[in-house]
């Protein structure tokens, strides 16, 4: 079997996120000559970086053409030491090789007639516990305030979670100030005011007297802190008993992660912005990380988030995956989670509740009553449908170009 084009695909959002910008997913499509073939993505759906992924997997992919699919391992060390940029790394570099990675488990597992799952090694877990995640945009599939601001608000939305399954909720209760449009003057780095703090706490503690002590409480600052004022959020929140503390600081900085560790009674999470098992080497060593959160589409694919992972357990670190794409990488997440004996919680974002997201694959898998059950479907068991597949901006690379070596 061998390679012999690879599609890049960037599908249309439709209304996807619209409210919160770009909403871009960049899907890798790789061809056999047998006729089988496999999908991935890149993990840069958000934010702004889709068009630099878009482009890197054209180029990582002149690299693959011709090559045998099933050699996973040999293609991941290709590209990341043969086209000079690979072991620069970064999040463009990491996403085109996650992409690619997936892309081929896909291929392998369909050509098997195999979950992905049972090619790692065989499920640990199965029916996984999940949260829901982004309470500050409110939660449900049609949702006309996004946008949330006074501690009543919060305690509805928990309520609102709670009764659709769920007994473990996330949410940013720092990214909005208390204005009635959530903007400024609000500032979140420290040290930080005392109205700030207070504005913080009491959206937390309506989330967790409307939860009661059955409910786990993640919170998540998306590195809009820094240490000190992470610091004086994490003792605030102590009492509150929260479940851990997302991205409290820079994500790159293990310095500025163990210092806020060091400060807070909290357990500390961070991964959706650190890349390889190179750079989550520093965060276990220094024990900054209770939780890590690689993200499968940005931190080198299955084959490196399996490696990060297992690394992680060998430092008591739990692992819960960062999941904020199109169902393409809900379900290469879903893979990882059943098989690593360090899992702790699937995270469901409040975009995979979104009609037009959910559409675009053959496949809408939602958890029940909070729990995820584990798809058993050759691969990683997800794809787009032809209809969406009709509507991308699709590239085909066919041609293999010579890389350094």
């Amino acid at each position: 079997m061998k390679i012999v084009s690879v599609d890049v695909m960037q599908v249309p959002s439709g209304n996807a996120g619209s409210s919160r910008g770009d909403w871009c997913p960049v899907i890798v499509r790789i061809n056999t000559d047998e006729g089988i073939s496999g999908f991935g993505e890149v993990g840069l759906a958000y934010g702004k970086g889709w068009r630099a992924g878009f482009g890197m997997v054209q180029d990582f992919a002149e690299v693959i053409i011709g090559e045998d699919p099933m050699n996973i391992e040999k293609i991941w060390e290709t590209i990341f030491r043969k086209t000079f940029w690979g072991m620069g790394g970064g999040t463009i570099v990491n996403a085109g090789i996650s992409g690619i990675d997936i892309a081929l488990w896909d291929l392998k597992g369909k050509a098997l007639g195999l979950p992905v799952w049972q090619l790692l090694g065989g499920k640990t877990n199965d029916n996984l516990r999940t949260y829901a995640s982004q309470l500050q945009f409110n939660w449900g599939s049609q949702t006309d305030k996004q946008v949330l601001i006074t501690p009543e608000e919060y305690a509805e939305v928990t309520r609102v979670a709670i009764a659709d399954g769920y007994n473990s909720i996330k949410v940013d209760p720092i990214v909005f100030s208390a204005q009635a449009d959530g903007k400024g003057p609000w500032k979140i780095t420290g040290p930080l005011e005392h109205r700030v703090i207070k504005t913080v706490y009491d959206r937390v503690a309506a989330m967790r007297k409307a939860g009661g002590d059955a409910l786990d409480i993640i919170i998540e600052n998306h590195s809009n802190t820094d240490t000190i004022s992470a610091i004086q959020i994490g003792q605030a929140l102590e009492e509150l008993r929260i479940f851990y503390y997302e991205e409290p600081c820079h994500p790159l900085n293990a310095k500025s992660m163990l210092e806020v560790r060091n400060n807070v009674k909290i357990p500390i999470a961070s991964g959706e912005r650190i890349y390889t098992r190179f750079g989550y080497r520093e965060f276990l060593e220094n024990r900054s990380l209770h939780v890590i959160q690689p993200d499968i589409c940005l931190c080198g694919g299955i084959t490196e988030a399996k490696k990060i992972c297992d690394m992680a357990y060998t430092y008591d670190c739990a692992v819960q995956i960062h999941v904020c794409g199109s169902p393409i990488s809900k379900a290469a997440a879903l893979q990882i989670e059943a098989v690593i004996p360090n899992f702790i919680i699937h995270e469901h974002h409040q975009r995979a509740l979104n009609p037009e997201s959910r559409a675009t694959c053959l496949y809408d898998y939602q958890p029940v009553n909070g729990k995820y059950k584990v798809p058993d479907r050759p691969g990683i068991g997800q794809e787009l449908t032809p209809e969406t597949i009709a509507k991308c901006n699709i590239v085909t690379v066919s041609r293999a170009k010579k890389y350094m070596s």
